[in-house]
């Protein structure tokens, strides 16, 4: 019978074209599958197969835990201190053995056998073809449409088959059957049952591997796409940047006649494509982005990562676009949120902005309209920068004399540690596992303690938008926040 198991080994190697190595594991697991019926409870085989003479032999073993841990899993787990009475120099961690009397390969569910090792040969003949095809490194991908499944496209590409989402194409192209198509390889599931490779014709990233198959400088390192955007099958913005001064980032990227955009345009439905210049400026990136529109100012805000453009009334319907598309895009871009106003609005802004700061000062330092007016146009925004500047840019100010500053710094410092001391108290209600979330900073903790957030579970049971509101916080930081504190509703569960 070993020599037969042998025989079998190799005939299935050859015919499927996996390694031996392959269909000795497969046959391992049907003959512990077999072993494991003796046994009511759920034990833990293991089958060794030797690979020279083809016998068998079969165990069952038990995983050596920690007592303090428990046994979670009786039938397969052995406490350290009982372990070391049969097992001496055991560890935590290794397994002690049981030698189970060897079984009859003919009596095994034969049919049951040959399915399981089968099984495991497609799996691994899949799986050797997905890496061959991960292994040439395509970015970009093309193939035949064999059928149409839920509305998505399945593509065949040589011996693979990828799925193309309804949800990835581009928004009124009709694919059908037979059709060739070219899609950007977006994911690799390999724990999905069907098609383990995900394409796309929507995704950014898209049309900057297409503009790097049409303009050779991309590849050869003279020019570089650094970020794109698209609303897909209408309008699309790269960014580019010249490495080498001689080259026009633009016009390499438009072509001849505009023959290499073209080319694009066409794979992507004719989608129209606006090329700007990239800038390691942000102010300047977002100017250029939200091109054709001419901008007359933009004031950059860092700290909420936003930027106010004032356009005039002529450029505004162009800055915006069509259903607030160009805009969009030039922000998607940029990465920058871009607020477009006239200048009317940017003055009623700032000045809203001016009064606010206005009481903001004659409240916290207890000083008149005059003072508070003096500090803003000199450049202040803020307590702290009233309280810790050098003291020779205070006294450089006309209006202020020395017993002013000083005066002015000592409110300042003074209502800057009321402030701190008022936050330090709120953080003490607030729970220890709460103030432990990653993603918890000092700040989001006191904003939260003010609205009497003092729980995991009265964060959990925020929405994302209340908690943004509180926060500050971006609606991606804000839902993985509230997650983290849901989490402890599962444990229990888990």
């Amino acid at each position: 019978m070993s020599r037969e198991i042998l025989l079998l080994v190799d005939a299935l190697a050859r015919e499927k074209g996996v390694e031996a190595d392959v269909v000795f594991g497969a046959l391992e697991g049907a003959l512990a599958s077999a072993m494991k019926k003796r046994f009511e409870e759920d034990a833990d085989i293991r089958v060794a197969v030797d690979r020279v003479t083809g016998e068998h032999e079969g165990f069952r073993r038990w995983l050596v835990v920690p007592d303090e841990a428990g046994l979670q899993e009786p039938d397969r787990q052995e406490m350290y201190s009982d372990a070391i009475e049969i097992v001496p120099d055991v560890q935590i961690g290794d397994y002690i053995e049981e030698a189970l009397e060897p079984i009859e390969f003919g009596r095994i569910g034969a049919q049951a056998a040959k399915q399981a090792i089968l099984q495991r040969i497609r799996d691994a003949e899949r799986e050797q073809v997905l890496n061959d095809f991960l292994d040439r490194g395509e970015k970009i991908v093309s193939g035949t449409v064999r059928r149409i499944d839920k509305g998505d496209a399945i593509i065949e590409m040589g011996k693979i088959e990828a799925r193309l989402p309804r949800s990835e194409m581009i928004p009124k192209e009709n694919i059908r059957m037979g059709d060739r198509v070219r899609a950007l390889v977006k994911t690799i599931d390999r724990a999905a049952r069907g098609q383990q490779v995900i394409l796309s014709r929507t995704a950014p990233d898209f049309i900057k591997e297409l503009f790097e198959n049409e303009v050779p400088e991309i590849e050869q390192g003279l020019l570089e796409i650094k970020a794109a955007a698209r609303d897909a099958g209408v309008r699309a913005k790269i960014a580019v940047i010249a490495y080498d001064q001689r080259i026009d980032p633009i016009g390499t990227c438009v072509g001849m006649r505009g023959s290499r955009v073209t080319a694009v345009r066409n794979e992507l439905g004719g989608e129209q494509v606006d090329i700007v210049l990239w800038a390691e400026d942000p102010a300047e990136f977002v100017i250029g982005a939200l091109a054709p529109a001419h901008v007359e100012s933009i004031v950059v805000d860092e700290d909420k990562h936003a930027m106010d453009v004032v356009v005039d009334e002529e450029n505004l319907p162009k800055a915006i676009g069509a259903r607030g598309q160009n805009v969009r895009l030039a922000s998607e871009l940029t990465g920058w949120q871009i607020n477009i106003m006239t200048p009317e609005e940017s003055q009623n802004r700032q000045e809203e902005e001016r009064r606010e700061l206005q009481n903001m000062f004659m409240q916290r330092l207890d000083v008149d309209e005059g003072i508070a007016d003096v500090l803003i146009d000199e450049g202040f925004s803020g307590l702290e920068e009233v309280a810790y500047v050098p003291l020779q840019e205070l006294l450089d100010i006309d209006s202020f004399d020395e017993e002013t500053v000083n005066e002015l710094r000592t409110r300042a410092r003074n209502a800057l540690l009321s402030e701190a001391i008022a936050k330090d108290e709120l953080v003490q209600a607030v729970e220890k596992d709460l103030l432990e979330i990653e993603g918890m900073t000092p700040d989001i903790v006191a904003a939260l303690a003010e609205k009497e957030v003092t729980t995991l579970d009265d964060l959990a049971e925020l929405a994302t938008d209340e908690l943004s509101e509180i926060t500050g916080l971006n609606a991606e930081d804000a839902s993985n926040l509230i997650m983290r504190a849901r989490a402890h509703w599962f444990d229990g569960d888990a």
